[in-house]
């Protein structure tokens, strides 16, 4: 007796599936067999394709680790771009052992999962170093010095002195240690995508806490970037103390209102 279609998908969700069952599958007349055939083939597909992507994300970190240097921090920043806030960067050397699953670049991973990232990078990590440059340092040196400014102090707060940086997409000056510098370095390399997870995470927590200071700007929902309902907030309201008045369109709201 054949089984019935709700037997097979129970049959697949707990027994590993030969060659010879999914042609059986495939060749089953009823359509709901075989669209259960083809969306197991799929995420065998989606699985393999992650599984690729997970282990390619350690090509940079095997080769220098094979060339003596055991010891790689991975480093990003989150917050270049907004009008206001902080810009955050994080430094994070990871053991060989690490769980790599889910990681990517921040911006490709869920709030959520970027939380659950977190908690295991801070528990798994070998280092973690973390640099907030505020406002008035953006002001009065330019968002890209602050920017490396952050990194410095990251880096500086490593529990161990790196052998070795991998950046994303910058090279970073007034540093002793080799670098690195790879462009979508955070979709490239594990060190460098852990490293954008705790800036972004970090940066998030601090501007949801500013919210509570600033309601009226929205920086819960935004985070400080300049989307139209936040400039819409800023020619209401004004710039407030986190505003970066170097940017041109606060700048434009505060010399429209002196």
């Amino acid at each position: 007796m054949k089984k019935t279609i709700d037997a097979w998908r129970e049959w697949l969700q707990e027994n590993e599936v030969t060659e010879e069952v999914l042609s059986e599958l495939l060749a089953d007349t009823r359509q709901g067999v075989k669209q259960l055939a083809k969306r197991y083939q799929n995420q065998q597909s989606k699985e393999k394709a992650e599984q690729e992507r997970l282990a390619k994300m350690w090509t940079y970190e095997k080769k220098l680790w094979a060339d003596g240097k055991t010891c790689i921090a991975g480093i990003d920043e989150a917050g270049r771009g907004p009008l206001a806030g902080p810009v955050v960067a994080a430094a994070v050397i990871l053991p060989p052992d690490f769980d790599v699953a889910g990681l990517n670049d921040s911006k490709q991973v869920s709030a959520n999962d970027r939380n659950i990232l977190r908690e295991r990078i801070h528990r798994d990590a070998i280092s973690i170093g973390v640099g907030i440059v505020d406002v008035s340092y953006i002001d009065e040196h330019n968002i890209l010095q602050a920017t490396f400014h952050a990194m410095r102090i990251a880096i500086s707060k490593l529990s161990k002195q790196p052998d070795h940086l991998l950046l994303d997409a910058v090279k970073l000056p007034q540093v002793t240690i080799t670098q690195q510098s790879l462009i979508k370095g955070d979709s490239l390399s594990h060190s460098i995508a852990a490293a954008s997870i705790i800036a972004k995470t970090t940066r998030d927590e601090w501007m949801m806490e500013i919210h509570k200071q600033y309601p009226q700007y929205g920086f819960d929902q935004h985070m400080g970037y300049g989307v139209p309902s936040h400039l819409e907030k800023l020619q209401k309201y004004g710039a407030s103390p986190i505003h970066r008045r170097s940017f041109s369109p606060v700048r434009a709201v505060i010399e429209a209102t002196s």
